[in-house]
């Protein structure tokens, strides 16, 4: 038919086939998704307010915690030895505090010393009570040049033997027991400034009364040995 062209069966006139004009994606006038776009900076704001707002209820749930001291109950004077029956406990809120004072858990059987005064209703602080054994017995160091016996260590009983040197002759006059049955505190670790390569030191507990002499044959500089009390039991 003339003017017809070539027109694909069925086809109706005026519509182009095949053409994407008009296509619902990508016409004039189609509505696009909406995006959704995660802002680094959102998340650390959001992550912020999360760790102020945790770190402030630790805070307050801190401050008001409560802990049981001991407290005393009447005046207690330096050198006194105390025992619950001159505390009394009570509950208060210290904070980052509480390890300052005497505790239920603090206190042995024995009691403990009163090194300073603590008035009546006043929280004992740790640093005013001191080992029962403070009244009798004080703490030295002593050196010796001798090998320490096997089995000495914190705890041990140990006696301790002096010989005076003779005027300088490095010979020595016959040992004597400086003090019997001191306790041994702790090995003192070596150091540098404190002991050379061929001497030891220990710390010992000795009875207050025997103060004066141990003191005197350290700056006399007489030859002090470690002898202790029992020997360990050795395995057979």
């Amino acid at each position: 038919m003339a003017g017809g062209g070539n027109r694909a069966p069925g086809a109706r006139p005026g519509r182009v086939v095949g053409s994407g004009a008009g296509s619902p994606r990508t016409g004039v006038g189609g509505a696009s998704r909406p995006r959704f776009w995660l802002d680094v900076r959102f998340v650390l704001g959001i992550l912020l307010v999360v760790g102020s707002v945790t770190g402030v209820v630790l805070v307050v749930g801190s401050a008001e915690r409560t802990v049981a001291v001991y407290a005393a109950a009447e005046p207690l004077a330096a050198g006194d030895l105390v025992t619950a029956d001159q505390l009394t406990t009570i509950e208060v809120r210290l904070g980052g505090a509480d390890g300052r004072y005497l505790s239920d858990g603090d206190l042995p059987d024995g009691g403990v010393m009163v090194t300073r005064s603590v008035a009546a209703g006043e929280l004992v602080p740790i640093a005013a009570v001191g080992a029962p054994t403070s009244i009798r017995d004080a703490s030295i160091v002593i050196r010796t040049s001798s090998e320490l016996p096997r089995g000495v260590d914190a705890g041990t009983v140990i006696d301790l033997w002096s010989a005076a040197e003779q005027e300088n002759s490095g010979r020595y006059a016959p040992p004597a027991v400086l003090v019997g049955s001191a306790t041994v505190v702790r090995i003192v670790e070596a150091s540098g400034l404190i002991l050379d390569a061929d001497s030891h030191a220990v710390e010992v507990l000795v009875p207050k009364t025997a103060v004066a002499r141990v003191l005197q044959a350290i700056a006399n500089s007489d030859a002090i040995s470690v002898v202790p009390v029992s020997q360990p039991l050795v395995a057979g």
